[in-house]
């Protein structure tokens, strides 16, 4: 399966961003998938994971009630939505298929 990021973009603080990861070679139904990111500097850290039916999430503290997490079989892709964005949210954010299959990744830049 191949995996494809897109939606980072530069953003000032307090500022929302969407990202998607949409897949193509195989349907994404059965593979939970997770967002990760990684700074510069910093060590590569889980943001967030939804299991295969969309039942199952999780987040990581840095993020619980900013982001938010979604999945669309039907369409292949998987949502990150960023709301009330940080300096410190900058960085390359991948998704990742069962933690197999990885995009190319995407860059969010929280500046003013």
């Amino acid at each position: 399966v191949q995996l494809v990021e897109s939606g980072g973009a530069l953003v000032q603080p307090g500022g929302s961003l969407r990202l998607s990861c949409a897949a193509s070679g195989s349907s994404l139904d059965h593979y939970a998938i997770g967002w990760f990111r990684q700074a510069p500097g910093k060590e590569h850290e889980g943001v967030s994971c939804i299991s295969s039916s969309g039942a199952s999430i999780n987040y990581a503290d840095s993020v619980k009630g900013r982001f938010t997490i979604s999945r669309d079989n039907a369409k292949n892709t998987v949502t990150l939505q960023m709301n009330s964005l940080k300096p410190e949210d900058t960085a390359v954010y991948y998704c990742a298929a069962d933690n197999t299959y990885w995009g190319q990744g995407t860059q969010v830049t929280v500046s003013s």
